[in-house]
């Protein structure tokens, strides 16, 4: 990608267990990184193909390629600390379809879309069980080199029905990430922000949208 942005969303709802967190563990904290774990693809400990094959659930999502983004919400334990030897992540700890459709509709996800600079090439999707770019609602992105700089503009509409769209309310605050490739890069190689939050003439906003 000779440059390619790419934001991530979700709500900022408040958990009795952690102030910081939204309906996505540690969302409000650590943005896009909550999905990008240690047993993913190019990852230290993304296991073998004859692991993934022999997998009995590898048929639930999309494994051919290795094991891409996914959120914790997803999975029944995901190794953290790799203690005594233990391989970090949850890539074989798949909750069952049923419970991937109680954490989609109750809004553990993070919306996800992506743009390729110089193009008209948009996706919209959301990560959970994976990373799934399909299915969103349109998004609209013009992008423009001035100055050897990117200047990106996105147009979405604040509400969706659709599966994996966060719709947005100009009362709440939201949590957003976004990350770059950039110098021809792909896969693990790009840059990462944090977690800001998002609001609509919110002072408490990190990115504060105020109707003109």
């Amino acid at each position: 990608n000779q440059v390619k942005i790419a934001m991530m969303f979700s709500d900022d709802n408040k958990s009795e267990e952690d102030d910081f967190t939204g309906s996505v563990m540690y969302s409000g904290r650590s943005g896009c990184w909550g999905t990008c774990h240690h047993d993913a693809k190019d990852m230290p400990d993304a296991p073998k193909q004859e692991d993934i094959d022999a997998y009995e659930q590898k048929d639930q999502i999309d494994m051919k390629q290795g094991i891409r983004k996914y959120l914790t919400e997803s999975r029944t334990k995901v190794e953290v600390a790799g203690r005594r030897g233990k391989k970090r992540g949850g890539w074989d700890k798949l909750k069952t379809p049923e419970e991937i459709k109680e954490e989609l509709d109750a809004g553990r996800y993070m919306d996800l879309i992506r743009h390729k600079a110089g193009t008209k090439e948009s996706e919209n999707g959301y990560i959970l069980d994976d990373r799934i770019m399909t299915g969103g609602e349109e998004v609209l992105f013009n992008s423009i080199l001035e100055n050897g700089l990117w200047v990106v503009e996105l147009k979405r509409k604040l509400n969706s029905d659709k599966a994996g769209d966060i719709a947005l309310d100009f009362d709440k605050l939201y949590n957003f990430g976004f990350a770059i490739h950039d110098d021809y890069t792909n896969g693990r190689f790009h840059h990462v922000s944090l977690g800001y939050k998002l609001g609509f003439d919110n002072d408490q906003a990190d990115i504060n949208a105020v109707k003109k």
